[in-house]
């Protein structure tokens, strides 16, 4: 995997005309939903000089539209539009524009560079780092894609005035998971800590040590084969509760689906591994308080077992695996776990979620 460049940095415009000069691509072209069409584009465009006239190539906002037919309609644009093998896409928008785009790119004349610039914290934090791209398929989340990272990632939280604070909350879930990963004062820390209050270069100093435990498993471990499983933590039961939810059609937030994944592999870290009590009831608590409750019943269990059996992390048919925490920071991945087991976990889930 090529190396990737992370910049932090609330000077965007700037930082990104700095950056394509020193690609020196022949043909630029920017991608965006029509959420960041609207509210990033046009004060990109009017900062940078490099992108400035570059030919722009729309979507549909909304992960539903993150799917084979948007995909299509990016690699004719490309085409249509003159773009080479030297060629360089910018992905201006939250994760569903960074996967798509990067998938894109990554397949686009077998790969053309692309920088991601997220503007959501999600997208900062998770879909912008690592290198995973994608799309949703045959009913599955992000069924099909590659693996390949941006030429460079920036950063910047000077666009998240313009969420609401549904989309702040999406993302800060998988900040609470890289604190479960990291440290107790971490997780602590961000328990406490009202994210819609910060100012934006607080928030970025919070985003930079969040998004830096990512990046720190990632190099060890860019193809998923061992150490970067642990980034799946809430993703197992999470991804099948964000499944669920498109079915209903009453769409979650991801980070929304993560953050009632992360009670489920706590109660199962418990159960297995005696993960203590006092930071299950925290999360359970602040996710309640914040993030409300996925509603299911028992005659949903069915349905969950079959979209967790279907997650790419199941490395054999008919057995679902998850990660795990001994302790805050102590992390066992590809535990395989029992469907009584999972059950039983989903009745405390339940318990916890006043269900």
């Amino acid at each position: 995997m090529k190396h990737q460049s992370l910049i932090f940095t609330n000077l965007v415009a700037s930082t990104l005309d700095k950056t394509i000069k020193e690609l020196s691509p022949n043909g630029i072209f920017v991608l965006v939903d029509e959420n960041t069409e609207k509210y990033v584009l046009p004060r990109i465009k009017s900062e940078s000089v490099a992108i400035a006239t570059a030919p722009v190539i729309k979507i549909k906002a909304g992960d539903t539209n993150k799917n084979i037919e948007a995909l299509a309609h990016v690699w004719k644009q490309l085409g249509d539009s003159g773009a080479t093998r030297s060629s360089l896409l910018v992905n201006i928008g939250g994760g569903m524009v960074t996967d798509l785009g990067a998938f894109a790119a990554s397949t686009f004349k077998r790969g053309i560079r692309f920088i991601n610039i997220p503007t959501t914290l999600l997208a900062a934090v998770d879909a912008s780092v690592g290198g995973k791209t994608g799309i949703n398929f045959n009913g599955l989340k992000n069924e099909v894609g590659t693996f390949c990272e941006a030429d460079t990632v920036i950063i910047s939280t000077s666009f998240f005035n313009t969420l609401p604070a549904e989309e702040l909350k999406s993302g800060y879930a998988e900040m609470l998971k890289h604190a479960l990963l990291t440290s107790a004062d971490e997780f602590n820390a961000l328990t406490t800590t009202d994210i819609t209050l910060l100012q934006e270069d607080e928030l970025l100093d919070l985003l930079r040590r969040s998004v830096e435990v990512k990046r720190r498993i990632v190099v060890e471990d860019p193809h998923e084969h061992g150490l970067r499983r642990a980034l799946n933590l809430g993703h197992t039961a999470g991804h099948a509760f964000e499944t669920m939810a498109m079915e209903r059609k009453k769409p979650i937030p991801h980070g929304y689906a993560v953050a009632y994944g992360l009670i489920v592999s706590l109660v199962l870290s418990h159960m297995k591994y005696r993960f203590p009590t006092e930071p299950l009831y925290r999360l359970a608590g602040y996710v309640l308080d914040n993030y409300g409750a996925f509603a299911i019943t028992c005659d949903d269990y069915p349905r969950l077992l079959q979209l967790m059996g279907h997650d790419k992390k199941n490395e054999c048919a008919g057995r679902v695996n998850f990660t795990l925490l001994k302790e805050i920071g102590t992390v066992e991945c590809g535990v395989t776990v029992p469907e009584d087991d999972i059950t039983a976990a989903l009745d405390i889930y339940r318990d916890l979620m006043h269900l």
